[in-house]
């Protein structure tokens, strides 16, 4: 009976010292915001419209337009301002959307959506939407490294002008692994514009600007970590005399 009594003293005198050990500890971080989409054309990213079943004829019209918002540009005055417009008209109100998805080319020269990788382990997303005061909002879609597509609500545009949307990242979204390489990035693969019923859906215009993350880009090292790296990897291999069977 003492000698269990002992015995849970001891255990708890051990837990308390354990404790107490990770106490101050703190886990290494790199958190950096990276711009992910600029609007600028100058990466092999082009952004295009599409629209649901009620889109009127002759719609969405899109483009890069040199435009964007104030607050954005003021601290960049020597920057030629660059944003994503696109207008759009529905044949009838109710739950109509636009897409507007970033699209690269194949090897044959066809346009196909194109996944945009978002870095490190993001913990935010943020953008530059100019709404006209309509009952409109923004979805972001994040696909994972499974496929797995998430929808991010970015919130209400039914505002004045240019507004800074900002969107956490649900930590339930997976952008690790416990295999090599750590970080498996999410690709930003399409933003959705939906019309609330009630609203006004005749030639309306939305502009969107700078796409943001806040992230954390830091791996701890280890001796061989160049070689989790996919494109040393295939450039290594494609330099070796491989045995086939």
């Amino acid at each position: 009976m003492r000698d269990g009594r002992l015995l849970r003293i001891c255990m708890s005198a051990l837990f308390v010292l354990l404790a107490a050990s990770l106490v101050g500890q703190e886990t290494p971080t790199n958190i950096q915001t990276e711009v992910i989409e600029d609007f600028t054309g100058a990466n092999d990213i082009r952004w295009t419209a599409r629209g649901s079943r009620m889109i009127a004829e002759g719609y969405p019209r899109s483009g890069y337009l040199a435009t964007g918002p104030d607050a954005l540009y003021r601290r960049r005055p020597d920057e030629e301002r660059s944003s994503f417009g696109v207008n759009a008209a529905f044949n009838r109100t109710g739950f109509n959307y636009l897409q507007l998805v970033p699209v690269g080319v194949d090897d044959d020269g066809e346009e196909v959506p194109t996944g945009i990788p978002i870095p490190g382990t993001a913990q935010t997303i943020d953008m530059w939407v100019w709404g006209s005061n309509r009952n409109m909002y923004v979805d972001a879609h994040l696909r994972d490294y499974r496929g797995v597509e998430h929808v991010i609500r970015m919130g209400d545009i039914a505002y004045d002008g240019w507004r800074n949307l900002r969107a956490h990242i649900p930590a339930r979204i997976p952008q690790t692994s416990t295999t090599l390489p750590r970080f498996r990035e999410l690709e930003l693969t399409r933003l959705v514009v939906w019309t609330r019923p009630g609203t006004p859906v005749e030639n309306f215009f939305v502009y969107v600007d700078e796409i943001r993350v806040l992230t954390d880009l830091y791996e701890s090292p280890y001796d061989g970590e160049e070689l989790a790296d996919p494109e040393y990897v295939e450039e290594l291999w494609s330099d070796t005399d491989v045995e086939e069977f």
